[in-house]
């Protein structure tokens, strides 16, 4: 019975100590810099919200967040590094649905739903339909007339294999049932200056990457690639009112934990994230580089609408062909 008792004593007095040791961290959670991973290069659409969400998010929780770039594979590198890192609240990734990786990287070992907990969606936008100032098409119509007339004819600058851009591209052509040829850029930018020159005469870009050449006359944006207009890109027709029906391409980045964080960090990082980007100025940062606040209403919410969108950006990948090894 002795023995017994200091047994069940001993459990007692541990459970204490683990209670106060969970009860501790989550008080001073977080109590040193976090590392915000971003899966795409420095200047481009990710990264600029990335640096907002980071600044937001270390003006809530006291602490600095530093943003870190891993560029490459279409978001995989990221993707792999963050899946593997502890998941102890301090390293936190911000990019697109993992379920586009996935179907990108199909061999890759990536499992959406198992190796990752979605906290909240940060940004949503439409990537805008840019022509060169003397391509033969003046709008969208004109755009798919003369591209069915010439199969081929239009020479489309894509910032990359697999890449959002891309894939907008190819559920274009899907829908509207013509043929571009397509040229890969290494990044928008190049893509851009290519298009200006008039060596291609049509990309399909983030806000970003071509907001300044629409401003100063370089580029003519023709439509944007979501169905319906947005806010943050005034004077812009969505493409149903520019005459594709069925169209609809976007693009979204939101903030990942690694599987297994405790719901305590990620509840905590959901409230930052959401209270900082609803802060005065912060929805007008994003809207001048075309880019809306489209914060979740919960972690929940999150996860299960990245799950309800999965297969369609699956089909989207299937349809631009651009799986890669």
């Amino acid at each position: 019975m002795k023995l017994l008792g200091r047994t069940l004593s001993g459990i007692f007095i541990w459970a204490l100590i683990f209670s106060g040791t969970v009860a501790n961290a989550q008080t001073h959670y977080p109590d040193r810099p976090i590392k915000l991973i971003v899966g795409y290069p420095p200047g481009g659409a990710a990264d600029f919200v990335a640096r907002i969400t980071a600044e937001q998010i270390s003006h809530e929780l006291g602490v600095a967040v530093t943003v870190e770039n891993r560029p490459g594979a279409g978001g995989a590198i990221a993707a792999d590094l963050v899946a593997k890192a502890a998941p102890d609240g301090y390293t936190i990734s911000l990019y697109g649905p993992h379920a586009q990786i996935k179907a990108l990287y199909p061999k890759m070992a990536l499992d959406p739903e198992g190796d990752f907990v979605p906290v909240t969606n940060i940004a949503t936008g439409s990537m805008i339909i840019c022509t060169n100032l003397n391509a033969p098409y003046k709008n969208l119509r004109e755009l798919i007339a003369y591209s069915k007339a010439n199969p081929g004819a239009v020479f489309n600058a894509s910032s990359g294999n697999g890449s959002t851009p891309h894939l907008a591209a190819a559920l274009f052509e899907s829908i509207a049932n013509v043929k571009f040829s397509t040229i890969q850029f290494k990044g928008g930018g190049p893509a851009a200056v290519s298009t200006i020159a008039g060596d291609t005469q049509l990309m399909f870009a983030t806000p970003p990457t071509v907001m300044s050449f629409i401003k100063n006359g370089d580029l003519k944006a023709i439509a944007l690639t979501s169905a319906k207009p947005s806010a943050a890109i005034p004077g812009v027709a969505g493409a149903e009112e520019s005459g594709l029906l069925g169209y609809n391409s976007t693009f979204s980045y939101g903030l990942y934990f690694p599987a297994a964080t405790p719901s305590f960090i990620t509840n905590k990082m959901f409230v930052a994230a959401t209270k900082g980007m609803a802060q005065p100025g912060v929805k007008q940062r994003l809207a001048a580089q075309g880019m809306d606040v489209t914060t979740s209403k919960s972690p929940a919410q999150f996860k299960a609408n990245l799950r309800a969108e999965a297969p369609a950006l699956a089909e989207t990948v299937r349809i631009s062909g651009a799986k890669l090894e």
